[in-house]
C-alpha cells in the first residue's frame, strides 16, 4: 500500500515515516529568510518542505477581521489580518522558491488557502496538496483542490467526526489519495493534550491506514511517539529563529536534524508482530534454566523434588520439562549436581 508524491517520495505503509519541514509564517515577511528556510530545512534531512501560498485577503477581511482581537496565546491581541499580513507568503516569491526547491532537488509542496492560490500553485505543478485544519469546512475549496486529481494531506484540528467524514466523502468523488493527519490546532500543543490514541481512531474511523501527526508540541517527543502508533508522515513546524512567528512551537536546524535521524531509529524499534530470537540475545539462550540433580541417585530411583532442581545454564534436559522428569526413574546412578540428560529418564 502506498501513495506516490513523486519518482522518488512515497507515502508508504510499513516504511518509515516521511518528515515535513513547515515553513508557514516563519519568514517573517522576509523573501531572503524565506528561501532560505526552504535551503536549510532541505538540509536538516525534511523528506518534503511545506509553505502556505495565501495574501491576507485570501483569508479575511479587514474591516471584520479587525473587530476579533485573539485573546490568549502567542498573538494575544492581534486581529487575524494583522497575523496573516505579516505571515503571508506572497505571490511574487514563489517562483524563486520553486526554482530554488528543484535547484537543491527538494520537494516543495503547498497549502493553498483559495481557488486563486490552487491556480496559482497549479503552475508549478505541486505533487501534492495540503487542506489546513481551519479549512476542513470549507467544502468549496477542499472540492476544488481535489479536481486536481493529486494525493491530498488532510489535517483534522478542531475537526468533528462529521467535518473529516464529510471531506474525505467529497474527496473521494476524485481520487482515493488522502493521507489524513491527526492535529491539535493548540499553538503550542501541551503535551498532555496531543492524544496520539486518535491516530489509531482515525484509521479505524475512516477505514485507512495513511494517518500521520502534524505537531504543534514545543518539542519532538510527540512526532516520535506518533511512530508507535503506525504514523505514515510527520509534520513540524521550522525555523531559523525561535522569536519568529510560530517558533515557540517549531524546530530549530540543529533540533529538525536530530529529529529527522530519530525518526530513522524509531521507526526501527517497531520491528515485527511475532514471536522470534533476536541476534543479540540469541547469545543468551544456554544462560536458560536446566535440571540438575541435587543428591546422589541410585538407578531406578524415582525422581523428586528432594533430588533434582533447575539451575542455570542450559545444559541438559531445559527446565521447562521438570514436570515429566518428576515422577520418572532413573535408568542410572546420577552423582549430585550432575546435569540430567535424557537418556537417564
Amino acid at each position: 500500500m502506498l501513495i506516490k508524491i513523486t519518482n522518488k517520495i512515497k507515502i508508504e505503509i510499513g516504511a518509515k515515516p516521511l518528515l515535513i519541514a513547515e515553513i508557514s509564517a516563519n519568514h517573517g515577511g522576509n523573501k531572503k529568510k524565506f528561501l532560505k528556510h526552504i535551503l536549510e530545512a532541505h538540509k536538516a534531512g525534511a523528506d518534503m518542505i511545506k509553505i502556505q501560498t495565501y495574501e491576507a485577503d485570501d483569508i479575511t477581511i479587514k474591516k471584520y477581521s479587525d473587530k476579533v482581537k485573539i485573546k490568549k496565546g502567542i498573538w494575544k491581541n492581534k486581529s487575524p489580518w494583522q497575523i496573516y499580513k505579516k505571515a503571508q507568503t506572497p505571490y511574487s516569491w514563489h517562483n524563486d522558491a520553486f526554482k530554488l526547491a528543484k535547484r537543491i532537488n527538494a520537494v516543495l509542496f503547498s497549502t493553498p488557502f483559495s481557488l486563486r492560490s490552487v491556480d496559482f500553485l497549479e503552475k508549478f505543478k505541486v505533487p501534492i496538496y495540503k487542506i489546513a485544519s481551519l479549512e476542513i469546512t470549507d467544502l468549496n475549496l477542499i472540492k476544488y483542490i481535489a479536481s486536481k486529481k493529486k494525493p491530498i494531506i488532510l489535517s483534522t484540528g478542531l475537526a468533528s467526526y462529521q467535518d473529516i467524514k464529510t471531506a474525505i466523502d467529497l474527496i473521494k468523488k476524485y481520487h482515493n489519495k488522502i493521507i489524513i493527519l491527526h492535529c491539535v490546532s493548540g499553538y503550542p500543543t501541551p503535551l498532555t493534550e496531543i492524544n496520539l490514541l486518535r491516530i489509531e481512531l482515525i484509521k479505524e474511523k475512516f477505514n485507512t491506514k495513511f494517518v500521520g501527526l502534524s505537531d504543534h508540541t514545543v518539542s519532538s517527543e510527540a512526532s516520535l511517539g506518533s511512530i508507535f502508533y503506525g504514523s505514515c508522515l510527520i509534520e513540524k513546524h521550522f525555523t531559523l529563529n525561535k522569536k519568529s512567528l510560530d517558533g515557540k512551537f517549531s524546530l530549530l536546524p540543529n533540533e529538525f536534524k536530530i529529529l529527522s535521524k530519530k525518526v530513522h531509529q524509531y521507526h526501527k524499534m517497531i520491528g515485527e508482530k511475532k514471536f522470534y530470537l533476536k541476534k543479540s540475545e540469541k547469545v543468551n539462550l544456554n544462560q536458560r534454566r536446566s535440571i540438575f540433580s541435587t543428591k546422589d541417585i541410585d538407578k531406578g530411583e524415582k525422581f523428586t523434588s528432594l533430588n533434582v532442581a533447575n539451575f542455570r545454564p542450559s545444559i541438559g534436559v531445559n527446565s521447562n520439562l521438570i514436570f515429566k522428569v518428576l515422577g520418572s526413574k532413573a535408568k542410572k546412578k546420577i552423582k549430585a549436581f550432575s546435569s540430567i540428560k535424557k537418556k537417564m529418564f
